[in-house]
């Protein structure tokens, strides 16, 4: 049997990144059929999608981050600020951010991931189901990955 010496590294490096991340994109396709059959297509690549409100004074009332993968959406971030809560922003733009992503993207599902002091009941509320709950991440915090299905 031969040994091997490595080196271990903790630096920061984007380039390796970029590689690694090259790298498990490959064996991810090699081993799975699903994924070979996203190779070259408009659902492989990810796309930015994002909604925003200003208010009458051109200040950001509220927005949401997200992008489309795999006829997915996926919302990152939806922010409404203090002022602007209740008003039904954040309902509306999440609305965009679906319609969007099924009338646009072929999105045929949507994901989120929340923390319990933030917007659970929201999005349930929006018809998404609790898929996934971490408990103490960060302690203390449970977060929750809730799911829907567009269309």
């Amino acid at each position: 049997m031969v040994r091997y010496m490595f080196r271990i590294e903790t630096e920061v490096d984007k380039e390796r990144r970029l590689l690694l991340r090259s790298l498990l994109q490959d064996a991810n396709r090699a081993a799975s059929p699903a994924l070979r059959e996203l190779r070259g297509t408009a659902a492989e690549r990810e796309t930015p999608l994002q909604v925003w409100a200003s208010a009458p004074d051109g200040e950001l009332a509220a927005g949401l981050d997200a992008h489309t993968w795999a006829s997915w959406l996926h919302v990152n971030l939806l922010w409404v600020a203090d002022r602007h809560r209740g008003a039904g922003l954040g309902s509306r733009l999440l609305t965009e951010a679906e319609r969007l992503a099924h009338d646009e993207h072929g999105c045929v599902s949507s994901r989120v991931q929340t923390w319990d002091f933030q917007a659970p009941g929201f999005y349930r509320q929006h018809g998404y189901d609790v898929v996934a709950v971490v408990p103490d991440y960060p302690p203390g915090v449970k977060e929750f990955t809730l799911t829907k299905r567009l269309g």
